[in-house]
């Protein structure tokens, strides 16, 4: 009996390996990355570390296993991985289920043991390339002194089943997480060896500061540097970067412009200079931007803006082992090619010459080799090596562990021209066969984004799978295209987004292999925002389908998580003017709502106010024919395996119902 295809079977599909992350050790011979994998249940993920060859010879290996997973994989200056994990220590006596994660050590040979632990658990992991000292980050409760009054606090605070938290400021949470009343803080350590570590605590008193924080140490493993943030007046805060001595806690800044933020420090080779990110802030007339600096370590000379005439945003970058140079991934047309970057000179080559989306750069000890993750639209992320110096290059494919078969059908794109004479494109993905099939136009989220890779989340694919010819469109907003394609849209999202969206649409509908009758429109977070502003100016589509979607912005701004970066971007005047909810009278598309309730970054008061528009304009409730798909315990996206499926089975059926005019079937499990 043949397997099920997985993108035609929704359990088959759940159940494909998810590779992410890649780390390369100190001399170069040594690639491991983390292979995601339902547990025996499938109700949940679990990861597991593997080891790729990095000269393409041998076949990927599995180094760890166990019903907790592990992740956060970094190498120690002897090739050994120290790695996370909430799996009990088999030396101890540790309860299975109250485990907190823990730093690990697998050696080259022999087993893994914990080495170090802390009552809050071991987040982020780093390692000093030559000295070996680690730094991680840690939550510990605000009065706690050391481990034991740490864990001694905790553990009051379970018997008494209290999770009150007294706030001082904001946020209070972030995207699908409550802050609690535990606060992040870093902590070094020496190399590990045979006994478990001491820890040193360099920040004592955080507060907010490393929520989220991002940290790399010098090669000797004296200075560790951070990103710090920094409470502002009205409820908004910056981030900083800042320098502290590991031996004495000691902090200095080393950047901070009173009005932008800093973040992804990468320390040089020889420890001399720092590559970061600079994002400027946004105003309701112009958009972030983001820069890529060099500035020395030691406070002798002003920040430098490397590339300053590149109009790309880079996303990721890497030292070259000379220093020379910075290896960077960037949003490009639909795609996000490697470039190397020179610091002298500011010239900027394109590596690779595919239509990849990459990531997890790794340089080669040598700086002859970038290792890295591809994916692509139509690929799921696997391991391959660059040459660090040739231009418009294809990438050698390394053997990796197994993941998603190449999927069913073809990619193609689709381009047109916007009214204002903008340059316009998208990708659509059809089905096998000559159809015609119906379109399903599919919005990006963000809004600052690009259709430009692989989704396990969101999949055109299984669409695909069913028949449907999916848009991949990048209307204004989209990265990849220049800072002027994002001033088009920046405080004016009903406008040049939704008009972009349409004439991509019309272009789309003009390939022979589409139905100009049979249409539907879908968005997730900003793409729900565009198909309910879809809704409201337009019948041509047969169904819309609405996730996490923003209804009516001023209602949205102050309850978001971040309600200090709206207040930059939008006035009460725009947020009025570009609210989906002023036209609710005008939806004739008969709409799916989705939301989950742990949905922090856009509030289920969203949701709930849209469906209650929806009901009140209803004669008849029971007969109208929208449905609103309800996840108590979902954030954001609907992470859960067999939530996910429960989200795609409900959506195919309600496009079923009204674009391919078939009967209404309820998903098994929601009857």
């Amino acid at each position: 009996m043949l397997d099920p295809d997985p993108y035609d079977d929704l359990d088959a599909y759940l159940a494909l390996p998810r590779i992410s992350g890649l780390a390369l050790s100190h001399d170069g011979t040594r690639l491991v990355t983390t292979v995601a994998t339902l547990n025996a249940k499938s109700t949940r993920y679990v990861s597991a570390i593997w080891e790729v060859d990095p000269t393409g010879v041998r076949p990927a290996r599995r180094l760890t296993r166990s019903a907790k997973g592990e992740g956060g994989a970094v190498f120690t200056p002897a090739g050994e991985v120290l790695f996370t994990s909430a799996r009990p220590d088999p030396s101890g006596d540790d309860d299975e289920d109250e485990t907190p994660t823990a730093l690990w050590l697998l050696p080259v040979t022999g087993e893994a043991r914990v080495v170090g632990t802390r009552p809050g658990g071991i987040g982020a992991v780093i390692v000093a390339r030559e000295a070996g000292t680690v730094a991680v980050l840690s939550d510990t409760l605000p009065a706690s002194t050391d481990t034991s009054s740490d864990e001694d606090r905790r553990k009051a605070r379970k018997d008494r089943k209290v999770d009150a938290v007294l706030h001082a400021g904001y946020p209070v949470r972030y995207w699908d997480k409550d802050l609690g009343v535990g606060q992040a803080r870093l902590l070094v350590t020496e190399p590990p060896e045979d006994d478990a570590v001491e820890w040193r605590d360099l920040t004592p008193a955080p507060g907010r500061a490393l929520h989220g924080g991002q940290m790399d140490l010098t090669p000797d493993g004296r200075t560790a540097v951070t990103t710090w943030a920094v409470a502002e007046p009205h409820g908004s805060r910056r981030t900083t970067l800042v320098a502290l001595d590991t031996s004495t806690g000691e902090r200095r800044v080393l950047a901070d412009d009173g009005s932008s933020d800093w973040d992804s420090p990468r320390i040089s080779p020889d420890g001399t200079q720092l590559a970061c990110l600079l994002e400027r802030r946004s105003t309701p007339a112009e958009p972030v931007d983001m820069r890529l600096i060099v500035l020395p370590l030691d406070g002798s000379a002003e920040p430098r803006e490397v590339a300053p005439h590149w109009d790309r945003w880079p996303s990721g970058h890497r030292w070259t082992s000379d220093g020379a140079a910075l290896i960077v991934t960037a949003d490009e047309q639909g795609r996000r090619p490697v470039f190397r970057v020179e610091l002298a000179t500011g010239a900027v080559t394109r590596l690779t010459g595919d239509a990849g989306h990459y990531t997890d750069l790794c340089v080669a000890p040598d700086g002859e080799s970038v290792y890295a993750l591809r994916d692509a639209v139509d690929a799921a992320a696997a391991p391959v090596r660059l040459d660090a110096r040739t231009e418009d290059q294809q990438p050698t494919a390394l053997p990796g562990p197994p993941t998603a078969p190449s999927p069913p059908g073809s990619l193609t794109e689709v381009t047109t021209t916007a009214g204002d004479g903008t340059a316009l494109r998208a990708w659509l993905a059809l089905p096998g066969g000559d159809g015609p099939h119906p379109l399903l136009l599919w919005v990006h989220g963000g809004p600052l984004g690009s259709w430009n890779g692989w989704s396990w989340r969101w999949n055109p694919w299984l669409m695909a799978a069913r028949g449907y010819a999916v848009l991949l469109p990048d209307p204004a907003l989209s990265t990849g295209y220049g800072r002027a394609m994002v001033t088009r849209g920046w405080g004016a999202w009903g406008d040049a987004p939704y008009t972009d969206l349409l004439a991509l649409t019309d272009a789309a509908l003009e390939h022979p292999a589409v139905d100009v009758g049979r249409t539907a429109a879908m968005g997730g977070s900003f793409g729900g925002y565009m198909a309910n502003w879809i809704a409201g100016h337009t019948d041509r589509f047969r169904a819309v389908v609405t996730h996490a979607s923003l209804w009516d912005l001023e209602q949205f701004g102050p309850t978001t998580d971040a309600a200090y970066y709206w207040t930059r971007e939008m006035t009460a005047q725009m947020s009025r003017e570009h609210s989906p909810s002023r036209y609710a009278d005008e939806i004739r598309s008969p709409m799916l709502v989705i939301h989950g309730d742990k949905d922090y970054r856009v509030p289920i008061g969203e949701g709930l106010r849209l469906w209650w528009e929806l009901c009140a304009r209803a004669e008849d409730p029971e007969t109208m024919p929208h449905r609103f798909l309800y996840f108590p315990n979902e954030n954001h996206w609907v992470l859960m395996p067999q939530h996910a499926k429960i989200w795609y089975e409900t959506v195919l059926a309600f496009l079923a119902v009204h674009v391919l005019d078939q009967e209404w079937e309820v998903p098994e499990l929601l009857r």
